[in-house]
């Protein structure tokens, strides 16, 4: 689907734009809500099965913002009911049920994290937790009211479905098959109790949005005007084939406490070219027009990686503030060569996190003891090889190459705010000593 030449009018052309529409239930009607200022109420479902959203949940966060942006009404619902059950959209096996307690934290931190992305002040966008109806329901009433709307068939046709039980091993429990009545009921509540007439979500979650869609016509009969209608956006992938948002260290969460801002901002500063040319009109919640020369920048001069610093600041910006990411980008730009001396206390903060770090108990120490030792910290093993890498002049210490005896006193003047020397072995080691202050 191609987007008209003027997409500044409805947000679904700037949706096609940005390569975020996959599938639409009806797409003249989504283009006509979806134009500016239109104050179209949309939900996006959020998974509670963990006390932090990560990556994987940041493209329905901007795709919220977006909304709030272009004049709509977004409204993030956590499952704290869905969440009990667990949805087997592309999952392998079944979920580990958690408990209430476990959950109502779960619920209570994403509730947090949101309201750092919508605002939620005078009703601009709402944050809804779903057991608030489905804690309500009646399984009789549920039964024969809901349940005789769906087709047992139709069901097990679905790929999240079919998938599980082709797996002999596995299967899917009657708890996990009802998954998709309960969000389907999301759905029509949010249609009766918030005049909410659209829901987006990843393209494993269609079949969950179609059925929702059904049973609103269905058991709500709106006018063509105020039919609902559902939005898929496409899963983002790695080129590499690992699953996106997966490092060598773990998931990228977005609370701190998980990921650093550092690692945060070095997984989006790493992103294949390939993959950046997707991920930044994606994820960017800057006009369209802006990231076309961006875009053609990369194109022309990859090595030069204007894309991912470009999203990287962005979205470290969005997630952890404009302050965190200034100093991830000073010591970021010390790493690959900037000057040591321009590192401030905050960012030399952050690299303690990241880097091996030596903590001295004496102000006045050798550079045998600055640099040899077993502890975490010390760039050598051995005197030896300590003199050996002084001797080709491969060792600075905050940007002063180090080239004297390892009985030398390290000089106060070259320590960084008076305690803090970095220390560069070749070009990609580092190493982090703090000594006592004066």
């Amino acid at each position: 689907m191609q987007p008209s030449e003027n997409h500044d009018d409805s947000l679904f052309d700037d949706l096609v734009a940005r390569g975020l529409l996959y599938q639409v239930t009806d797409p003249a009607l989504a283009k006509q809500a979806l134009r500016r200022n239109g104050n179209l109420a949309v939900y996006i479902g959020f998974d509670p099965t963990a006390s932090s959203l990560h990556v994987g949940s940041l493209l329905q966060i901007t795709l919220l913002r977006r909304l709030q942006d272009w004049g709509h009404h977004p409204l993030a619902v956590v499952g704290g009911g869905t969440g009990l059950i667990g949805d087997p959209s592309g999952k392998s096996a079944e979920r580990k049920l958690l408990d209430r307690p476990t959950l109502d934290g779960h619920v209570a931190a994403i509730r947090a994290q949101l309201s750092q992305f919508l605002d939620f002040d005078a009703g601009r966008a709402e944050l809804i937790d779903n057991h608030t109806w489905l804690g309500e329901v009646n399984l009789l009433e549920f039964l024969r009211d809901i349940g005789k709307h769906f087709s047992v068939n139709a069901m097990i046709a679905r790929d999240s479905v079919r998938t599980r039980l082709e797996t002999r091993d596995q299967g899917i429990s009657f708890t996990e098959f009802s998954y998709m009545l309960l969000q389907a009921y999301d759905f029509l509540e949010l249609y009766r109790r918030h005049s909410c007439r659209a829901q987006f979500g990843g393209s494993d979650q269609w079949g969950n949005i179609v059925s929702g869609t059904d049973l609103i016509d269905r058991m709500a009969a709106p006018s063509d005007s105020q039919r609902a209608f559902g939005l898929t956006v496409p899963l983002i992938t790695m080129k590499s084939g690992q699953k996106f948002g997966k490092t060598e260290e773990g998931t990228v969460w977005l609370d701190p406490q998980l990921t650093s801002p550092y690692r945060f901002y070095q997984f989006w500063l790493g992103a294949d070219d390939e993959d950046v040319l997707r991920w930044l009109p994606a994820f960017s919640l800057r006009p369209f027009a802006q990231l076309q020369p961006i875009l053609e920048e990369q194109r022309i001069a990859p090595h030069l990686r204007p894309a991912q610093k470009a999203l990287a600041a962005e979205l470290t910006s969005l997630v952890h503030g404009a302050e965190a990411c200034q100093q991830v980008q000073a010591a970021t730009a010390v790493l690959f060569g900037g000057d040591p001396k321009d590192l401030s206390l905050e960012a030399l903060s952050m690299l303690e996190a990241e880097l091996p770090t030596f903590h001295g108990q004496e102000r006045e120490i050798t550079l045998q003891s600055l640099l040899v030792g077993s502890e975490p910290g010390r760039a050598f093993a051995s005197n030896g090889e300590a003199r050996r890498a002084m001797q080709a002049n491969s060792v600075s210490i905050n940007g002063h190459k180090i080239a004297g005896e390892l009985a030398s006193l390290l000089p106060p003047a070259t320590l960084l705010h008076d305690r803090y020397a970095l220390i560069r072995v070749g070009k990609k080691q580092f190493f982090l000593a703090i000594l006592p202050q004066a």
